[in-house]
């Protein structure tokens, strides 16, 4: 999975492959998380916002399945 940096206080990095619709995240606390089920659109809507760490909180978190990866 390609993954793209940000500018965030939240994360550094965020990718997503679509056919399995799965996003992860690492966190600038270097934790990766594995976020299931999640539609191409968020994906793109937390890159472009201008507030990453509180997209995430309104569209991400708590909403879909997720995994602690490392």
């Amino acid at each position: 999975m390609k993954m793209f940096n940000v500018a965030s206080s939240c994360f550094k990095r965020v990718g997503y492959n679509s056919k399995e619709k799965t996003m992860r995240i690492k966190f600038n606390s270097d934790r990766l998380y594995a976020y299931y089920n999640v539609p191409e659109n968020v994906f793109h809507e937390l890159l472009n916002a201008d507030s990453h760490g509180r997209y995430f909180n309104s569209h991400v978190r708590n909403r879909y399945g997720d995994t602690k990866i490392s």
